[in-house]
């Protein structure tokens, strides 16, 4: 009867899979964790306040009240064996001392990125490229934002073509979890690739 109870378990630990949510101040991280999160998402945002002002670069989310200061988290089950645990990283530089304990154990990344600020995305590749962590970027479609096609990013942000690179809306849990579905496919990917490598001695 008690190993009958500790498979399922083993088998829930095993497909729980953890994911950081990366990018820069601003481009829709707590709302792609919000918008696919099967659970209340918890988010530790504080109100913008004066004392940001010449630390942070409000240049293009002036309208934004609100900033992340540690963490988003959510989860969403992709199926029956697989369970995401969604982790978003704070945009800010002064908080990117935080990356490295988020990125603990992750199993790969989704960088979002903003055609109007591209260049806030730039830390984020160079972080998961520099640790060798499997990841895709997600180009987050603002309303009344040019359009670029995927290639033209690419090319803007120097990113392999090994690197999956999809158009997504942060706001809708079907876009999101498109983007999460590519994700895991990449990983398993890069894992048989890997697999199929001689071993060395």
């Amino acid at each position: 009867m008690a190993s009958g109870n500790s498979e399922p378990r083993r088998s829930l630990t095993a497909n729980a899979v953890k994911v950081l949510i990366a990018g820069g101040f601003g481009v829709g991280k707590t709302t792609m964790v919000g918008s696919v999160s099967e659970v209340p998402p918890l988010r530790t945002e504080e109100v913008i306040t004066a004392a940001s002002e010449g630390v942070d670069d409000l240049t293009g989310v002036e309208k934004k009240t609100t900033t992340t200061v540690a963490l988003d988290f959510g989860r969403i089950t992709i199926n029956p064996e697989l369970i995401l645990y969604l982790f978003g990283t704070p945009g800010q530089d002064r908080f990117w001392f935080m990356w490295d304990e988020l990125a603990e154990g992750a199993l790969g990344a989704v960088v979002l990125a903003d055609t109007r600020r591209l260049d806030s995305c730039f830390a984020a590749v160079d972080f998961f490229e520099r640790r060798g962590l499997p990841f895709v970027v997600a180009v987050n479609c603002f309303d009344n934002a040019y359009r670029y096609g995927t290639e033209e990013v690419r090319q803007a942000l120097d990113v392999s073509m090994d690197v999956p690179l999809l158009l997504c809306d942060a706001r809708e849990r079907d876009s999101t979890k498109q983007v999460l579905t590519m994700l895991m496919e990449h990983v398993l990917a890069l894992s048989d690739l890997a697999a199929g490598l001689p071993q060395g001695r």
